[in-house]
């Protein structure tokens, strides 16, 4: 249930707060003419996730035996992917609100007023799209790992637009900062249990060997199959009894990801010196 949560709620509020801070530029601008236009982007945006997610499911249901073990594999890989780039791109955004603004304020000066509500419409669109394909990716993931929670996606959903909501409406006491801190903290060790999850299905197909398969097997402890160890497996990608392939590849990410981690904060230290 958290891990569906836990996407739903990022992927939701990246694209609350990209509407909140559009609508808010246009209010305070006196742009309010454009505000359908960023309705439109929303409507559409949301249309377009849905196909994406039907087109999903209609080729990963033609897959059996080893080619579906190859393409829940990949899907686990590319989500993985997709999550890090999401994760480095918002430790690098200091000043998203101001990056938004200028877009809109560069497509408002446009001297055609059609290529103005154009500009806008596939500012919203893209940043619809973008995220809902990325959910479509990444839920689809987590069901091969565990499983999707449907009450927990849809709470994701809601407490996203409500923290939105509330952030643009006047209430600037939430703290963004910390919500996409720990949220982040969360999702990179998600992520790395995709990596690690996506390694097992393709040693499953044949097409890597785990080396030492398994490393060990701690089930009788903390079985991957229990309430506690689901519950691991789902968020953590837990495993009781892994690879040293699957090991290997779970630490080498978290080993990437700290070090890249790292060099923003370095490079963060020497932009405000």
């Amino acid at each position: 249930m958290l891990e569906s949560f836990l996407i739903t709620s990022r992927e939701t509020l990246e694209a609350s707060l990209v509407v909140g801070i559009v609508l808010a530029y246009l209010n305070r601008t006196n742009n309010q003419s454009y505000r359908k236009t960023v309705y439109y982007g929303i409507v559409f945006g949301i249309l377009a996730s849905i196909l994406s997610a039907f087109i999903f499911m209609f080729f990963a249901g033609g897959f059996e035996g080893r080619a579906e073990q190859i393409f829940e594999g990949t899907t686990m890989i590319i989500g993985s992917f997709l999550l890090t780039t999401m994760i480095l791109w918002m430790m690098r955004q200091r000043h998203i609100a101001k990056e938004i603004e200028g877009r809109v304020e560069r497509h408002l000066m446009s001297s055609e007023p059609l290529f103005s509500h154009l500009g806008i419409f596939m500012l919203i669109f893209i940043a619809i799209i973008r995220e809902g394909v990325e959910t479509v990716i990444f839920l689809n993931a987590i069901n091969y790992a565990s499983g999707i929670n449907l009450i927990g996606g849809t709470l994701g959903i809601v407490a996203a637009i409500a923290i939105g909501y509330l952030f643009f409406v006047g209430i600037k006491n939430i703290n963004l900062k910390k919500v996409f801190g720990v949220s982040s903290i969360l999702l990179i060790l998600f992520a790395a249990g995709l990596v690690a999850h996506g390694i097992h299905e393709f040693e499953e197909a044949g097409i890597v060997s785990g080396i030492i398969a398994p490393l060990f097997d701690i089930n009788f402890i903390l079985n991957e199959k229990g309430i506690v160890g689901s519950f691991l497996k789902g968020l953590f990608g837990y495993n009781g009894n892994p690879s040293l392939l699957e090991v290997i590849a779970y630490v080498a990410y978290l080993g990437v990801i700290f070090y890249l981690y790292k060099r923003i904060e370095s490079s963060r230290v020497k932009a405000s010196a």
